[in-house]
């Protein structure tokens, strides 16, 4: 059974860094795209960043790319993103997410997602 658990969100002030944890379980990391998705008040989910170890590939958006980099740590099954130089502007709710493993490419859209995490809150605020 495939799950995904986030961890690591809470408050910082503009300009701090946080790291979020994705931890999964049922199924091999590297296999996979990973992708993290944030969620504001009133905004559509977006895709902020996605790795997929299997094809050796990572994905940001551009809000994201410079500040915030995805990782993996095959040992413990978790995805990690790290997130500096935060702004108001990225405070919402983060989720990981992944597919069911027959994509060969990071899918860019949340319909293409099958299964997430209950969610992390990110408030950036000083």
């Amino acid at each position: 059974q495939v799950q995904l658990v986030e961890s690591g969100g809470g408050l910082v002030q503009p300009g701090g860094s946080l790291r979020l944890s994705c931890t999964a379980s049922g199924f091999a990391l590297a296999d996979r795209a990973i992708a993290w998705f944030r969620q504001a008040p009133g905004k559509e989910r977006e895709r902020v960043a996605c790795v997929f170890e299997r094809e050796g590939m990572t994905d940001y958006a551009e809000s994201a790319k410079g500040r915030f980099t995805i990782s993996t740590d095959g040992a413990k099954n978790t995805v990690y993103l790290q997130m500096n130089s935060l702004k108001p502007e990225d405070t919402a709710v983060y989720h990981c997410a992944t597919d069911t493993g027959y994509a060969s490419t990071c899918p860019k859209l949340v319909w293409e997602y099958n299964y997430w995490g209950q969610g992390t809150q990110v408030t950036v605020s000083s």
